[in-house]
Formats: C-alpha cells, structure tokens, sequence
C-alpha cells in the first residue's frame, strides 16, 4: 500500500493541490518555509561538538 504511495502521477496532484489551494504566490514562501523547517530539524538532530564539553 505505500510502497506505491508517491509515484509521480500523485505528486503531481498534490501539487495542483496545493497550487488550487495556495495559488501560485504563495507557494514559493511555503517551499521555502518547509526548506527551512527541514534544515533545522536537520541541524538539530546532529550532535554539536560543544554539547559534549
């Protein structure tokens, strides 16, 4: 049931989606907004060389 659960033919509907719903200004600020969100839980995930002194 997943393993077939983002085959390009349904990213393609959850981006005209998310085009109807957002319209296309908006969707660049959400990209980046979920870019950034990524990069820090990323960041926070790493152990940090000063957490361990």
């Amino acid at each position: 049931m997943i393993e077939g659960l983002l085959q390009p033919r349904h990213l393609l509907v959850i981006l005209a989606v998310a085009l109807f719903l957002f319209g296309p200004k908006k969707l660049p600020e959400l990209g980046k907004g979920l870019a950034e969100g990524i990069r820090g839980f990323k960041n926070a995930l790493k152990p940090s060389s000063h957490d361990s002194a």
